[in-house]
């Protein structure tokens, strides 16, 4: 039943957020590429699940990529390969809730951005942390892993929600030329069908 509550509650909230969206679409940028000042590249598909990896520069800076509030924030590394906890494979990260419902959420960071806590606001462009390796990419080639959602509640733990739903490569591809896209309404039709907190992957 909270379930069910939450959905029909971020349902609305998308919902909203697209019709600002719509109106404000003259306003530039309402988004942007999620690294800034680097070289970069990135695939257009993810293993498994929904994401994409971005490969740049070791301490490269990954900055919001619209405006909203911080929603979730790890500062400590807390991966084991022995026990390879999906809750933790993504060492340093922070997740942001936009102004359009979406949750944007980035991993594998080497630093989580000094004053980025949950509840600080943030516009496009803000650093929110820098590139690395941590959790299970330790030893891999520096990245980002960029995944877009929409918000769960923290009690859900649903881990596997924020490490994406939704592909962002071609969303990436349009920041970086430069055109604003949101992909809150792409966001809002699968809610709706999978539900707020689906079934944990078997991968």
């Amino acid at each position: 039943m909270k379930n069910k509550k939450f959905l029909r509650i971020v349902v609305v909230v998308l919902a909203s957020a697209i019709s600002t969206q719509v109106i404000s679409a003259s306003a530039s940028p309402l988004y942007v590429f999620p690294i800034r000042g680097c070289v970069v590249t990135y695939a257009h598909s993810h293993h498994d699940y929904p994401a994409t990896d971005i490969l740049g520069k070791k301490g490269c800076a990954f900055v919001a990529v619209t405006s909203g509030v911080v929603d979730e924030v790890n500062r400590v590394d807390k991966y084991n390969y022995k026990t390879n906890l999906g809750a933790d494979r993504g060492g340093l990260y922070v997740s942001i809730i936009g102004d359009d419902g979406v949750r944007y959420y980035g991993s594998h960071l080497m630093k989580v951005a000094d004053g980025i806590e949950p509840g600080v606001r943030v516009a496009a462009g803000d650093l929110i942390g820098k590139l690395g390796d941590s959790g299970d990419a330790k030893g891999t080639a520096s990245h980002v892993h960029f995944g877009i959602s929409w918000p769960t509640p923290v009690s859900a733990g649903a881990w596997w929600v924020r490490r994406g739903e939704l592909y962002p490569w071609s969303y990436l591809d349009k920041w970086k030329a430069g055109t604003d896209s949101s992909p809150a309404k792409a966001v809002a039709k699968l809610l709706a069908k999978v539900g707020a907190v689906p079934p944990i992957p078997k991968k």
